[in-house]
């Protein structure tokens, strides 16, 4: 049965919060539904392997990994009928417009990321991909410190918060992030911060 109606799905949250986790979950029933579906992965997310979305629990489904947003349309099956894209953060503006495209086009498109950056601020396209969805779960984790409810991914380099000016995008795990609660989150260096 053709699916006529597109739609979007944003899973988002801090690290930690079980995002991935989710659309391992989601893919996994799409293809107990007898969904042709598609996974695609930035090429720079090299933590586990390269060719599989997987969990820091462990779980993992096959994916593509690609360089640029414009590929999932180069690589993209004609029969596919749900598209995931992981780790949506660390792609260009275009990834928009791809994501909307396939939508309209009547394929349910998933797409889990990262809603803020280290330093708590909007992180890459996905405030607009949210914007743009149908459905949005944001997930929480639990903060490191206090074992609240946790909304920030913290960086550590050497056991010490990042500085605001540190790169935006560095790839790694839990040897270098953790999650945190508002009251826990520190940035060193932020403009306008005390």
């Amino acid at each position: 049965m053709k699916q006529h109606t597109g739609s979007i799905e944003v899973i988002t949250g801090s690290m930690f919060s079980g995002k991935t986790d989710e659309l391992i979950r989601r893919l996994r029933r799409a293809t107990i539904a007898r969904k042709k579906v598609q996974v695609f992965k930035p090429a720079v997310d090299n933590r586990y392997e390269l060719e599989k979305v997987t969990s820091h629990a462990g779980g993992d489904f096959s994916a593509i990994p690609i360089h640029r947003a414009a590929e999932i349309m180069e690589k993209l099956d004609e029969d596919t009928t749900v598209v995931a894209i992981d780790e949506a953060q660390f792609f260009d503006e275009e990834v928009i417009d791809i994501v909307q495209e396939l939508a309209d086009c009547g394929k349910r498109v998933i797409v889990a990321g990262l809603d803020t950056d280290f330093r708590g601020e909007p992180f890459g396209p996905m405030p607009v991909l949210m914007a743009k969805a149908e459905i949005v779960d944001k997930l929480h984790a639990i903060c490191m410190v206090c074992g609240e409810a946790a909304s920030r991914t913290q960086r550590l380099v050497n056991g010490r918060p990042a500085y605001y000016d540190d790169p935006v995008v560095i790839v790694g795990a839990a040897e270098m992030y953790e999650a945190r609660c508002r009251k826990h989150h520190e940035v060193p260096r932020k403009p306008g911060s005390a």
